[in-house]
């Protein structure tokens, strides 16, 4: 019997070759790695786009302080002149003590953006007739004309009014007439009306800030006390207006203003017309915001923070107290600011 061999057959697999589970392996992997790199590129595009918002933001925010600084620190300080500032509501002499922007429609109890106005050595717009003189008069309000149209509704503007030099004042009170500087008893709301208006029209006003449209200040006297009266009402000395001290007892002013970008205003614009106002009026004036109980803000920055805990609130809800829409992601480019301007009284 004849044995017969057979070769000994062993399975090999090609050299080089991958197994379907090796492939599906690496499928697997290089998918994960790339959903991993796309979340990565979102996430640097939105910290991006948020980035140029805050620019935008940062930068309005600078023109509009700096020009301030400017103004404050070349403003007149002197105890026979008017000055448009913010006060008690009842104060009815020079300087009104009543400088707050009325808005449309704020809560009750809020009187919406501030005003002020006030004589400066500061470039202004030539008087139409008339020889120049040195002084100007400066004002600052958030324009609250809700005339359809206005491309100023709600930004801030600055008036650099120029006065000519002392003359016999004009009779009348229209703001278009070169008038001079003047003194007490005059009052700057008799002489120029659009100082003290938030929607009477002036071509001398000019917008500074195109993207604020929130602006309130208040007061930190020399007594170390922040109060939205610019006066000591403590005994002694127990001053009841500015007669005979003018600024005398602010030691600095402060300044707090929410600015928006371009492109997060028109998003909320187009959810509503009103949303931006009713955001605004949702911002709690110095007086009624939080700190000592039932309004009436007595540190540096309470008001400040209140204003922060609303924004927050509308990205949360998406809307306002009253119900009107904001987009979120609008919302999120809202950025608060405050300076303070040393008055260097005597």
């Amino acid at each position: 019997m004849i044995a017969k061999s057979f070769p000994n057959i062993t399975t090999r697999r090609a050299r080089g070759s991958f197994t379907l589970v090796e492939l599906l392996v690496s499928v697997f992997v290089l998918t994960i790695i790339i959903l991993m790199v796309a979340q990565l590129m979102t996430s640097a595009t939105a910290i991006t786009r948020t980035g140029h918002k805050h620019m935008d933001t940062d930068t309005q925010a600078r023109v509009a302080l700096d020009r301030m600084a400017l103004d404050f620190a070349q403003m007149l300080k002197r105890t026979d002149i008017d000055y448009f500032v913010k006060g008690p509501d009842s104060y009815n002499q020079h300087g009104h003590g009543n400088g707050h922007g009325w808005g449309r429609h704020p809560p009750a109890g809020q009187l919406g953006s501030d005003q002020i106005a006030l004589f400066g050595e500061v470039p202004g717009y030539d008087p139409s007739s008339g020889p120049r003189g040195p002084i100007s008069l400066v004002g600052y309000r958030v324009n609250q004309d809700t005339t359809s149209g206005n491309p100023s509704y709600l930004r801030l503007q600055r008036l650099g009014k120029g006065l000519i030099w002392n003359s016999t004042p004009p009779p009348g009170n229209d703001s278009s007439n070169p008038r001079p500087m003047v003194f007490l008893p005059l009052l700057i709301s008799d002489r120029w009306p659009t100082a003290v208006s938030g929607t009477d029209a002036d071509s001398d006003y000019e917008t500074i800030g195109p993207g604020v449209f929130r602006f309130e200040y208040y007061y930190l006297l020399k007594n170390g006390k922040v109060t939205d009266i610019p006066w000591n009402t403590d005994s002694p000395p127990d001053h009841t207006s500015l007669a005979g001290i003018g600024l005398g007892d602010v030691e600095s002013i402060a300044v707090a203003i929410a600015v928006i970008d371009p492109a997060g205003r028109a998003l909320i614009d187009a959810a509503s017309p009103n949303s931006l106002l009713d955001l605004a009026s949702d911002m709690a004036d110095f007086r009624t915001s939080p700190g000592r109980g039932v309004g009436g803000a007595h540190r540096i920055g309470d008001m400040e923070d209140s204003w922060k805990t609303v924004i927050e609130t509308v990205i949360s809800i998406g809307q306002t107290s009253s119900g009107t829409p904001v987009p979120p992601e609008a919302a999120k480019a809202i950025r608060i600011y405050n300076r303070y301007f040393d008055l260097k009284s005597l």
